[in-house]
Formats: C-alpha cells, sequence, structure tokens
C-alpha cells in the first residue's frame, strides 16, 4: 500500500512538473511572435548569403547554433572570406556583442534563481531575446524559469529554422533582397511601442531617457559609434533613477499581489468543497 501512494504521488508530481512547463510554454509563444518574424525572414537572408558566398549548406546552420549573433553572423561572411587576421575577428566581435554586457547586468535579478537553465538563458540573450524577457509580464501561477528558458528556445530555433531554409532554398530561388533586413527594425518598433504602451504609470520615463540618450549620442559619436556610449548613458541614467521607478511599481505590484491572493483564495475554497463532497 504504501509503495502505491509512492507511485501515486511521484506520478501526481510528474504531471504537476509537466503541467508547469506547458502553462509557460503557452505563455512565452505568443509574444515570441513578432520575433518569428522577424528572425525567420532575416535568418532566410543570412542562409542566402553565405550559400550564394560559396559556404557549404550546412555552415548557415552550424553558426546559427553556435554564434547566434545576427549582426556578427552577417560580418562573419565577410570576415571568412578574407584573409585570416584572428585579433581583427576578435576586436569585431567584442565591439559588436560588447551590448550584452548591458543586458546581462538588466537580466540579473530577473534570472536569479532559474537553476542549470541559467546558463542557457545567458548564452542565448540575444536583442528581441532581452526585450521579450525583460517587459514581459509573467502571469501569477507561471514558472518565471520556464517562461524565460522557453522564450530563449524558441527564439533561437525561430533563427535557426530561418537560416536552414534560406540554406536549403537560396541556391534555387533568386530574388532581390535589398531592405529586407527593415523587417528588423519594424519589429524594435512594435516592441518599443508596447513597452510606451505598458509604461504610462511611470510618465514614460524610461522610454524618453532612451530617446533623448541615443539622439544625443548620435549627434556626439555619430552613426558608426553611438550605440555603446547610449547603452551606456541609459543605464547610467534608469539606475540613477531607479528609487523613483520603483516608487512608481509600487501601486501595481500591490494590485497584481492582492489579485494574486484572490485567486489564491478562490482555489482554496474549491478545493475545500472538493474534499467536503468526497
Amino acid at each position: 500500500m504504501r509503495e502505491m501512494k509512492s507511485d501515486a504521488g511521484l506520478t501526481q508530481e510528474s504531471v504537476n512538473h509537466r503541467e508547469k512547463i506547458g502553462n509557460a510554454l503557452r505563455t512565452a509563444f505568443p509574444l515570441t511572435i513578432p520575433v518569428m518574424t522577424g528572425y525567420l525572414f532575416l535568418g532566410m537572408t543570412y542562409g542566402i548569403l553565405m550559400v550564394t558566398s560559396g559556404f557549404p549548406i550546412y555552415y548557415p546552420v552550424l553558426t546559427a547554433i553556435i554564434v547566434y549573433t545576427g549582426s556578427m553572423e552577417f560580418l562573419l561572411v565577410s570576415i571568412l572570406l578574407s584573409p585570416f587576421q584572428p585579433l581583427v575577428c576578435f576586436m569585431t566581435a567584442l565591439m559588436v556583442g560588447a551590448r550584452h554586457l548591458f543586458y546581462g547586468i538588466s537580466m540579473l535579478d530577473r534570472y536569479k534563481g532559474t537553476g542549470w537553465k541559467k546558463w542557457y538563458l545567458i548564452y542565448t540573450t540575444s536583442d528581441e531575446t532581452f526585450a521579450v524577457n525583460y517587459s514581459a509580464e509573467i502571469p501569477a501561477g507561471t514558472d518565471r524559469g520556464w517562461f524565460y528558458f522557453w522564450v530563449s528556445l524558441l527564439d533561437q530555433g525561430y533563427w535557426v529554422a530561418g537560416a536552414a531554409l534560406g540554406a536549403l532554398f537560396g541556391s534555387r530561388i533568386t530574388f532581390n533582397t535589398k531592405g529586407l533586413d527593415f523587417v528588423m527594425t519594424a519589429m524594435f518598433v512594435t516592441i518599443f511601442m508596447n513597452q510606451w504602451v505598458k509604461d504610462r504609470s511611470r510618465g514614460h520615463l524610461s522610454e524618453y531617457i532612451g530617446i533623448v540618450g541615443s539622439f544625443v549620442c548620435l549627434v556626439i559619436f555619430g552613426a558608426d559609434g553611438f550605440i555603446l556610449p547610449s547603452m551606456a548613458v541609459i543605464l547610467v541614467s534608469l539606475t540613477a533613477l531607479r528609487p523613483f521607478l520603483e516608487k512608481k511599481e509600487e501601486p501595481t505590484l500591490e494590485k497584481e499581489q492582492n489579485c494574486e491572493n484572490l485567486q489564491d483564495d478562490a482555489a482554496g475554497e474549491l478545493h475545500q468543497k472538493g474534499n467536503r463532497s468526497l
């Protein structure tokens, strides 16, 4: 009898675990649809570019899995076709990927306590994955770690799938791909507008800091060198204003907590009624 109860408990635990993972997937997937549209089209462009540049069909897929840095992968095409210069390659990769330093700092608290998934989350923190995971309002009852994991895995899957499709059909389909990379710009505008709508309680202060800081750095440093300075300005500004921003968030968090408590109370009452009926 004890063994039967133990087996039943383990079965119920595994069912609950699967439900938790499935619930996180259902919550994460709709938020990655804008990323999917951008990654599939731009990934196909990358796959076509690699194949038409003379590389084997598996190169785009392999680099999409291992490198997984869209802008660096496009640069990688010309780097691989040029004479071997490891220092230049290293410095280029460092400058292109330096913005991820700020992403990592911003996600320290969110990725805390995610266990083994944390390593994969760090590895797959692309621009779009960061934007989704950072701005997402995760519903009560959804596992935070699994939510971040599914967003990261789905986004990488979209990029790999796009690169594979481009590699497979790139040599057979010929069309002018000029301007196709604007898909990513359009996607970032959509993400920004979504964040703008969500940030009404704080008077859009974060968005204004990003706009003004980027514009000032663009004027000072020019189009080729404004990204890192603007990100530094945004990071310093948001860090300095963090106490003010957190005060603005407190009423919203309190409302969410009250809703969570009401849901827990309702679930407890239903559970008690079910036990009484049994």
